[in-house]
């Protein structure tokens, strides 16, 4: 602490013989907070040792710039860079998806073994019928080896040739599981009310560990056991949709779920995902990204085209002007029939009738104090999932727009990451050329 103490002092004195001496200033900037009991900010500490800061995204770059380290950065303009992360090209495709790789060698060459940004001559076979009946094929072995899988461990049959919706990541509240979760008991309470519609047959994937004192998302892991629980056994549905809940989610499992993904979750909060790279490893393999303007979303909608993407519900600025607005969302359930619906079904016990008030209190915070704004989310992202539906039902659509996600991620593989690291930041030269 002493050490700690003595950087403050002499970064604060700086400060005022540079004329910076403002009391607010010198208040916001210092390493130690005096407000809470002299508590050290490690944010500040870590800024100020710093010799540049790296926001992930360009997203979030530009956002810790206006928020968490603004007056830091009106100090020090040049600090805050932004190197978006990447993905290893080597694992995440060479190894995860052979059959995948086989047929990008075949019809763009095998530079792209050695180059990712080879990857963009594919977008030119977009149209291909030919291209996408090879693709289709792949994916479908590889939904059956993921079904084969799922079985084993869940006891759960699969259709193959259902779309694989897939959600993978840590269980919080921000990357809202439980928003998707909703949308599954509404989806499920249109299919129950006409089976005569022409459904677009879903199995809804979730995987991913939780905190061990994490209540509230253990809770939503259960939520989601227990609607898997009343839709896998409900006669009416015809195995038109299927939840599951992977366990142990861990590198080899998510190596034999994303090749078999259809569409990826990325669904997050506008403002609170740093960047995120399952949405690179999914997109890479073919898979079409349904997300908010978060993290990294922001940069794959660039690359792929605002076609090739199902964007959807609040960005980061609207996600504040919300919250000060008051986070209370009575209104915002009153005006929607169909979340009034799906979180009275909850709250009565629908899908926990051995104990009806389980999810009492889940309910009544989504509905008093819904910080990650769920409800507010909530009928943006069933009508993006009407959307995927319409996209499922016009294959050719759906597969020019799978070519076109593997075609133009390149520029999301780690080896430009670490150039730009080299290039922009370390100020080095990789011995071997990146």
């Amino acid at each position: 602490m002493q050490i700690i103490y003595l950087i403050n002092a002499e970064h604060l004195t700086k400060l005022r013989k540079a004329g910076r001496d403002d009391w607010h200033l010198q208040s916001s900037v210092s390493l130690i907070d005096e407000q809470s009991g002299r508590r050290v900010r490690m944010g500040n500490l870590a800024f100020l040792g710093s010799h540049k800061v790296n926001g992930v995204s360009a997203l979030h770059s530009e956002l810790i710039k206006e928020s968490v380290f603004h007056d830091l950065h009106t100090l020090y303009p040049d600090r805050i860079t932004n190197v978006t992360n990447g993905i290893t090209f080597r694992r995440w495709l060479f190894e995860t998806n052979p059959a995948l790789t086989q047929c990008l060698v075949d019809v763009i060459g095998p530079e792209i073994m050695d180059d990712a940004g080879v990857l963009s001559k594919l977008a030119a076979h977009a149209e291909d019928s030919a291209l996408h009946d090879r693709l289709h094929s792949i994916r479908r072995a590889n939904k059956i080896t993921l079904g084969r899988v799922i079985t084993e461990t869940l006891g759960i049959k699969v259709d193959p040739d259902a779309m694989f919706d897939t959600h993978i990541k840590r269980i919080h509240e921000y990357k809202r599981q439980l928003l998707n979760i909703l949308e599954v008991v509404a989806l499920y309470s249109e299919m129950r009310a006409h089976p005569e519609r022409d459904w677009a047959p879903r199995v809804k994937i979730f995987a991913g560990k939780a905190a061990a004192s994490y209540h509230r998302a253990k809770q939503i892991i259960k939520l989601i056991h227990d609607v898997a629980r009343v839709v896998n056994n409900d006669p009416m549905l015809r195995g038109m949709l299927k939840v599951v809940f992977l366990p142990n989610y861990n590198v080899s499992l998510a190596q034999q779920i994303i090749p078999a993904s259809d569409l990826s979750e990325q669904i997050s909060t506008a403002g609170m995902e740093a960047s995120g790279t399952g949405n690179m490893k999914l997109a890479l393999n073919g898979a079409l990204t349904i997300g908010t303007l978060d993290g990294a979303n922001v940069e794959i909608r660039d690359h792929v085209g605002d076609d090739n993407i199902f964007i959807f519900g609040l960005t980061a600025a609207e996600v504040d002007a919300s919250r000060a607005k008051g986070i209370n969302a009575e209104a915002t359930i009153a005006g929607s029939p169909m979340l009034r619906e799906v979180l009275d079904a909850i709250r009565s016990g629908v899908f926990s009738p051995g104990e009806p008030d389980r999810y009492r209190d889940l309910v009544d915070a989504l509905t008093y104090h819904d910080h990650f704004l769920v409800c507010a989310d909530f009928d943006a992202f069933s009508a993006a999932q009407s959307r995927v539906a319409a996209k499922w039902h016009t294959p050719t659509a759906w597969w020019k727009s799978s070519v076109i996600n593997t075609a133009e991620v390149g520029w999301f593989s780690s080896d430009r990451s670490i150039r730009e690291y080299a290039d922009n930041i370390w100020q080095v030269k990789p011995v071997v050329p990146l």
